[in-house]
């Protein structure tokens, strides 16, 4: 008999699981830092490729090479790859404009997207809880753009371009993760999450003509940096799901905020208003009754939630 592959040890997943996500959100700090001297396609280029030696190397240790890489569809991911890079292109860019907490807290309208999209695209039936869930997110979105919102000054109008531009990547990773639900059906979690890096390595060369700089050692190291980060990070989260179900630690995903809020007060003496905490509280919640109706319905989220990068696209 094979030997299973997972266990129930959810002190471990959990663990591992909030590693991760704070290595997703120190990795968006790093981002921030960046783009405030580097355009966001050259970001995003190192960001995707130095992801490759690392899930080449663990996957040679896992001894799943070349098993691994091996892709039925690679069309699946090709159109994966163009959006998720767009997605990633837009949150990157969001980063300069915004502070890290906002950015982070706008990030979680993508499970709202995802069910809109669902109803739009799959014509999934949608029942009263998920409209509710829906309407209640789109609600706190609204109390987190209303300061935003009327100004003329400026900075504001280039803080609104921010909320506009995250808003617009939460979208399309709602997309993504519609289109991921039809990848796992034939796809290795490994293939999807490298050949998506290849694309986006790939994509974003071509913004190479429209201005790449060549930056300084401690930029250049922390443009590495991300790819590692993210690598690594994205290996830990995996490996969680073999230690807790995937409804368990949903909910640590909202972590994040907190490791944004310190990141954001030290690193960048950023500190939230308190409309924008209401506002990303009214969002946990809604996002909350998804998580709660979809474990009451048994649904499997195991497999399409470790290819989610909550920061990264």
């Amino acid at each position: 008999m094979a030997k299973s592959l997972t266990s129930h040890r959810p002190l471990v997943g959990i663990t591992l699981k909030v590693i991760a996500i704070g290595l997703f959100t120190i990795m968006s700090g790093l981002i921030k830092e960046i783009t405030y001297s580097v355009p966001t396609g050259q970001v995003v280029f190192f960001r995707s490729f130095f992801v490759l030696p690392v899930i080449l190397v663990w996957l040679a240790l896992r001894g799943d090479l070349p098993k691994g890489l091996r892709t039925k569809s690679p069309i699946l991911h090709f159109w994966r790859g163009l959006v998720g890079t767009s997605a990633m292109g837009l949150n990157f860019a969001a980063l300069a404009l915004l502070p890290l907490p906002e950015v982070t807290a706008l990030g979680y309208a993508t499970p709202i997207f995802t069910l809109i999209l669902s109803a739009l695209l799959l014509g999934e039936r949608i029942r009263v809880i998920r409209v509710t869930a829906v309407a209640v997110g789109l609600i706190g979105v609204l109390i987190m753009l209303s300061p935003r919102l009327g100004s003329s000054e400026t900075l504001q109008d280039q803080a609104l371009l921010g909320a506009i531009l995250v808003l617009m990547a939460a979208a399309l990773r709602g997309f993504v993760q519609i289109h991921i639900r039809k990848m796992v059906q034939s796809e290795e979690t490994s293939a999807i999450v490298f050949y998506f890096s290849v694309t986006a390595s790939l994509l974003s060369l071509l913004t190479l003509p429209f201005g790449w700089v060549m930056p300084d050692t401690p930029v250049l190291l922390m443009m590495i940096g991300t790819g590692f980060l993210g690598a690594l990070a994205q290996i830990i989260i995996t490996s969680s799901y073999r230690y807790a179900p995937a409804s368990m630690l949903a909910p640590y995903d909202y972590v994040s905020m907190l490791f944004a809020l310190v990141i954001g007060y030290v690193w960048f003496a950023e500190w939230p208003s308190t409309v924008m905490l209401a506002g990303a509280a009214v969002v946990i919640a809604a996002n909350a009754i998804v998580i709660w109706r979809e474990s009451r319905l048994g649904l499997d989220r195991g497999r399409a939630k470790p290819l989610t990068d909550p920061k990264g696209g």
